[in-house]
């Protein structure tokens, strides 16, 4: 599949965004986190713009930016109707919690807190079963895609919490979740490409054809002399060793280093504590940038077939 710059930066920006949503109502709720109105201000102001930027830059990729309301009304057959329908209802606690905060009212900020981090995991759940949801690609139709979405949500924002708590002094409790988020985003993510490097395809041209019992089947002539959308979009092809590269930089950069730099800022203080919480934050941006990217450039639709495009290459 083609990565649109836009789906990538939706996908990063607005899991971080509900991540940390989900981490500030949670963790304020039961006071591991500063309460004071400046830290509130820039935590929970932070997970909204990231989040309302990347609903923003998912309409990009949409032929009819303008028509993308419409798509709320499908909730009862669609995820990403789901999805904006969760992202929707969530800004309502979401804009109370920030209010609430900024002006001390306790009793409004701690069920508005929880609603909001309930409606950011559902709404990072949606998204994520928005791609768990197509039979057709292989590499998505897969059980560890909508968890994986969560966990990796859950991830970034741990990491930008403790980030911004670090200013406050308090960065040790977001910092060892994040850290444990960090080595189980590891270890599922090598689960995954492990599991679908292993799968076989989900159709080949014998198969699609049903003309297997004769023998290996073959492209006599394309249908189209050049390319098109359905070439550009749905046949997108990563080389191999790109491929391995992204994958050392996503897993190792993104997720496993981040971890133990995290690990090593719980049992150092002041600066170095707080600079290695920032390198931190800095590789799990680079890391998920690069996981996102080869979501989808290493996933091909069984459109492709139709091209002479099979799954392996």
């Amino acid at each position: 599949m083609n990565p649109a710059p836009s789906i990538i930066f939706f996908t990063v920006a607005s899991g971080a965004g509900y991540g940390l949503l989900f981490w500030m109502g949670l963790l304020r709720a039961l006071g591991l986190v500063p309460r004071s109105a400046g830290f509130g201000v820039l935590a929970i102001g932070l997970a909204l713009v990231l989040v309302m930027l990347g609903l923003l830059s998912s309409t990009a990729h949409l032929g009819r930016p303008e028509r993308a309301w419409r798509a709320l009304s499908q909730w009862r057959s669609s995820w990403l109707s789901r999805e904006g329908v969760a992202a929707v209802l969530t800004f309502v606690p979401a804009g109370l919690f920030f209010l609430a905060v900024v002006g001390h009212t306790e009793w409004v900020a701690l069920p508005a807190g929880l609603l909001a981090a309930a409606g950011a995991a559902v709404t990072v759940w949606c998204t994520g079963m928005i791609y768990a949801s197509l039979p057709t690609i292989r590499q998505w139709h897969h059980p560890l895609v909508a968890p994986g979405y969560l966990l990796f949500g859950a991830f970034s924002g741990a990491v930008l919490l403790a980030m911004l708590a670090g200013f406050w002094g308090a960065a040790a409790t977001p910092a060892a979740i994040a850290a444990v988020l960090g080595a189980a985003a590891f270890v599922l993510k090598r689960a995954y490409w492990a599991s679908v490097d292993a799968g076989p395809p989900v159709a080949t041209m014998e198969t699609a054809t049903g003309l297997g019992f004769i023998g290996k089947v073959r492209t006599l002539d394309p249908p189209h002399t050049e390319t098109n959308y359905l070439l550009r979009e749905m046949a997108f092809r990563i080389g191999r060793v790109h491929a391995a590269r992204l994958r050392r930089i996503a897993s190792l950069g993104g997720f496993a280093v981040p971890a133990v730099l995290l690990l090593v800022a719980l049992v150092t203080s002041g600066v170095l504590a707080g600079l290695l919480v920032v390198v931190a934050a800095g590789l799990v941006t680079l890391g998920m940038l690069a996981e996102r990217w080869l979501m989808f450039a290493e996933a091909t639709h069984t459109v492709a077939l139709y091209y002479g495009v099979g799954e392996r290459g």
